[in-house]
């Protein structure tokens, strides 16, 4: 079933002492859950084990409670107790015969400390860097605090192997872990035997690899996860300083784990960053040792995997954004199912669930860390129950999830387009810049429909209530999307904005249409996701003299939970956009807008010749409220139950829409839970 030029991908890899069964690797990424959830880890990791990776990684485990990166909930390993939580998620990975690997994480100048209060170490004195700016310095570690890290990770270690962990990974990249910093000039300023030379440099990741090894080395597998570029200049460590690192260490670990800069440099979304965005800088890097080599690129295409392997940049492809699209990809391809891969559309919302201690969510699949809580598996769904047939009215991603899951179960669904195409707003968002992969999630969902004969699509069918209630169907479900306001009602205006009709307004919803304004252009963002700057973006493509105005001090102040702000203010000001920050609308004016400032109220004038509002949405859920007026009539009409989802309910996230599509496909016919939490939790145990 499988085809021949995918065999390379599921050929059996030795690393160190122990043997992977095929060439997928699932590499550490975090999940929102953290110590709070051990549980949904466990079983959205077993999930992936079931699925047929033939590695999978813990997220960073935080190993001393020295250093930890508080508010940000990562797995923690500080004393024998934490065992346990972690020792589940070993068993969970190992259920299909994947290797369970765990990330051992020293965060060092990256650790503020906020929950343990105590001092944070790191090879030399300089200012804490994190996220959030923390007002904290770090000592720089004398011989002794070194001798006591290198004690800290051989005890981490034992831990890892009594909780059944097969493989290490020492964390040294991303600017997160201690030994990129002892490895970076930028953070290792010292001038005795561990600063200075690259050979000085890299002695604190020898010493401890061999403190591992003597400790558990002959039974797991040590890897080191090194940073293929700190992309900072000469201060920084380059991928010529990385290349000889590993010549000079050619048998260090057993096995090279690769990722690219910063985590923003590494995991950017597909609107910067395209498949295999990191295959420059390993390239050659397998011929300096002979140990494997694993790295990242977002690896959506089995084509590009086996081109990876067969031209030698890489031995495993290793996924992390992928295998949280789809948990069975290995499968997938080994069945012959290509058609049938969730591909990631690297919008990177499964970020925001660490970036905001929440729990982690997918666009494309939305079972994802509701393995545990909800029972939800992506590739199996309970038959139906005892109704038979569902109409859903909108073809978004909300409608399009919940036709794909409900025709699974076996219900007959009919699905009813206004328009005479689906998708959509990922039908007109796919087309903006950058984009583009975000139509994934209408094709795959389009392309299962498709394959069910109990599904039938109705394209250019906007329905009335009245319609609706003389169709015969058990259950209605409303998912009819939501507009782009005009009035600038958002979290600056409660209230429509003062507006000169003179001036032009446009909103997100007319440039996706097509009509594109000319000359001046104030694009107003009171959104602060990214469409903001996409449209900013646009605009100043089609040659228009744009300002991008923002109450935020940020441009596209919540894409810092996407890995993608810098990236998107940096575009912005190469395309010659002008930025003002901290700065909100007062009113439209003919031939302006009034600004002022976010503090001050200071007012100023920007002259324009059109205002572009991104602001807030209003739901289309006319038909909804039509019908639940005329409750009375539904038991005449058969039917049970009428439901808005998604935006029309309240408009959000892509993501948030296809959560909503699954949710409704599972609830049809499920028993009411009253008051009940409708989810799986973990409570913290009281000590004595």
């Amino acid at each position: 079933m499988r085809d021949p030029r995918y065999d390379i991908l599921f050929e059996p890899m030795a690393i160190g002492p122990l043997t992977a069964k095929n060439r997928f690797y699932q590499v550490p990424h975090c999940n929102g859950g953290g110590y709070r959830d051990p549980s949904a880890a466990a079983a959205m990791r077993a999930t992936k084990a079931e699925g047929g990776w033939g590695v999978i990684f813990t997220e960073q485990t935080e190993m001393h409670h020295s250093s930890e990166i508080t508010p940000f909930i990562e797995l923690r390993l500080w004393e024998d107790k934490d065992i346990p939580s972690i020792a589940k998620m070993a068993a969970a990975m190992k259920t299909h015969g994947a290797l369970a690997g765990i990330q051992l994480a020293y965060s060092g100048i990256n650790g503020p400390n906020m929950y343990t209060k105590e001092v944070p170490l790191a090879p030399s004195a300089l200012p804490i860097r994190t996220f959030t700016n923390d007002p904290v310095q770090a000592r720089a570690m004398d011989k002794t605090d070194i001798k006591n890290l290198r004690r800290w990770f051989v005890n981490a270690a034992k831990r890892s192997k009594l909780a059944g962990f097969d493989l290490i990974c020492l964390y040294g990249a991303h600017g997160f872990g201690i030994f990129q910093h002892f490895l970076s000039r930028a953070t290792n300023q010292r001038s005795d035997e561990y600063g200075g030379s690259l050979e000085n440099r890299s002695r604190f990741a020898r010493e401890v690899l061999a403190d591992l090894r003597d400790a558990v080395g002959d039974t797991m597998a040590l890897t080191l996860r090194v940073s293929l570029d700190e992309t900072i200049g000469q201060l920084g460590f380059s991928n010529a300083e990385v290349r000889d690192f590993i010549a000079m260490n050619a048998e260090l670990p057993d096995m090279w784990d690769l990722a690219m800069g910063t985590w923003e440099d590494c995991s950017g979304p597909s609107r910067f960053k395209e498949e295999a965005a990191q295959e420059a800088w390993v390239t050659g890097i397998r011929d300096l040792s002979p140990r494997p080599v694993v790295g990242v690129g977002r690896f959506t295409s089995p084509d590009v995997m086996a081109r990876m392997i067969k031209q030698g940049r890489l031995d495993f492809i290793g996924c992390a954004r992928p295998s949280i699209a789809d948990p069975f990809l290995p499968r997938k391809i080994d069945e012959g199912r290509i058609d049938d891969i969730r591909e990631c559309i690297g919008c990177n919302i499964c970020v925001t669930g660490d970036m905001t201690q929440g729990m982690g969510r997918c666009t494309q699949n939305p079972t994802w860390m509701e393995e545990w809580r909800r029972g939800w598996h992506p590739e199996k769904i309970a038959a139906k129950g005892e109704s038979q047939s569902v109409l859903i009215i909108g073809s978004g991603p909300a409608g399009l999830e919940a036709a794909r899951a409900a025709a699974l179960r076996g219900y007959d669904v009919a699905v009813a387009e206004a328009l005479d195409s689906y998708g959509g707003r990922v039908a007109r968002e796919r087309q903006l810049p950058g984009l583009s992969a975000w139509g994934r999630v209408a094709d795959y969902r389009l392309y299962q429909l498709g394959q069910r004969p109990n599904v039938q699509m109705y394209p250019g069918s906007r329905l009335t209530a009245e319609e609706v209630l003389a169709f015969g169907f058990q259950h209605i479900c409303v998912a009819t999307g939501s507009t782009w306001r005009a009035d600038g009602v958002a979290r600056q205006h409660v209230v429509p904005m003062p507006i000169n009709a003179q001036t032009p307004i446009f909103t997100p919803d007319d440039l996706m249409a097509g009509r594109i304004p000319s000359g001046r252009v104030v694009v107003f963002d009171d959104d602060h996701y990214y469409m903001g700057g996409v449209l900013a973006e646009l605009c100043a493509q089609k040659g228009c003299d744009v300002s991008l105005v923002t109450p935020s001090a940020f441009v596209s102040d919540w894409t810092a939970n996407t890995l993608e702000q810098s990236q998107i203010h940096r575009r912005l000001a190469g395309l010659g956009v002008a930025i003002r920050l901290n700065t909100g609308i007062a009113a439209v004016q003919a031939g302006g807008v009034e600004t002022c400032c976010t503090y001050t109220d200071a007012r100023g004038l920007i002259e324009c010749d059109v205002v572009v509002l991104v602001t807030s949405r209003t739901s289309n859920d006319g038909v909804f409220l039509d019908l639940m007026a005329r409750q009375g009539d539904w038991a005449d009409a058969g039917i049970r139950s009428v439901k808005v989802i998604g935006d029309a309910a309240a408009p959000a996230p892509i993501a948030w829409a296809t959560h909503a599509g699954h949710r409704y496909a599972r609830d049809l016919d499920a028993p009411d839970l009253g008051d009940a939490l409708p989810f799986r939790r973990e409570v913290t145990r009281i000590e004595d």
